[in-house]
């Protein structure tokens, strides 16, 4: 199968961090949302991505002009779905959401397009059972930031093919990335972990073992991970891990309890760097 055309879903951190390397690797990519003004951020910024890259001699000038020439903009999910070879849906872990988008493509894209799903924690069978091409559905688990991280999950449904998975796997190679194929379990594999690290984290902050610095500088220099789990949180969205925490307690027991920390910021808003403020302060005037 030819793909040529790739449409994305969704226009946040993730779904704008997917459509720069796609179309980086020459994909004619759309990048579809409710609102233009997100578009809009979401173009610019990717913009910003690809002037930084040919300052740091990642790209070529003539790379990052093809960059954002292959990138196109549209609030029109059913118009881009007619036209596309391939969808990877990327909007927020809800699963009303999901339904939504995935039920509109299916009813609009050709019979052979294929539906993959950046979900970090929601059932590829679920998202397969919400249309009517349930082997031609999967997870295609990206990590944020998209350009920089190499991995790729593969989750297959019940009911996904063989063939699918194939083709996704393919996308991935061609847009750098390594893949590894995980059987269907709540939290696959490395949300399952991230999840689990992140609130302990939240508990060690919680009962003052350390500054949040502390925590993050220890996980980083003493464990060798690139970056904190305090701070990884932050760059995700505070909302979206207790959120990934609530469904693996539900799913897989006690010990995935989300810390009353964690709840208590993102009750007061302090959702990361998208609103300025969570464990740390990204406003001008915090440090």
């Amino acid at each position: 199968m030819r793909l040529e055309k790739i449409t994305v879903v969704g226009a946040g951190v993730m779904g704008r961090g997917i459509a720069y390397v796609l179309s980086l690797a020459g994909f004619h990519t759309t990048m579809v949302d409710v609102s233009l003004e997100q578009l809009r951020l979401a173009k610019n910024e990717i913009t910003q991505l690809a002037e930084h890259a040919v300052q740091r001699n990642k790209i070529s000038s003539e790379a990052k002009d093809n960059v954002v020439e292959n990138i196109h903009l549209s609030v029109e999910l059913e118009a881009v779905a007619k036209e596309t070879d391939f969808v990877i849906e990327a909007v927020p872990e809800r699963r009303d959401l999901k339904q939504q988008v995935l039920a509109t493509v299916d009813a609009h894209a050709r019979a052979e397009v294929i539906i993959a799903s950046n979900t970090s924690t929601i059932s590829p069978t679920e998202l397969g059972s919400y249309t009517k091409r349930p082997q031609q559905v999967a997870a295609m688990h990206f990590f944020n930031p998209v350009h920089r991280m190499k991995l790729v999950e593969i989750v297959k449904g019940l009911e996904t093919s063989e063939e699918t998975v194939n083709v996704i796997r393919e996308v991935a190679h061609q847009i750098g990335k390594e893949t590894v194929e995980v059987k269907e379990f709540p939290g696959f594999v490395t949300s399952r972990i991230s999840a689990m690290v992140g609130n302990e984290a939240f508990y060690m902050l919680q009962e003052g073992v350390a500054t949040a610095e502390d925590i993050d500088k220890a996980i980083r220099l003493g464990l060798n991970y690139p970056m904190g789990p305090l701070e990884l949180g932050d760059l995700v969205g505070l909302d979206t891990r207790l959120h990934n925490l609530k469904y693996l307690h539900e799913t897989l027991g006690e010990k995935f309890r989300p810390a009353p920390l964690l709840e208590q910021y993102v009750k007061a808003g302090r959702l990361g760097r998208k609103t300025g403020r969570g464990v740390y302060d990204y406003s001008s005037d915090g440090e």
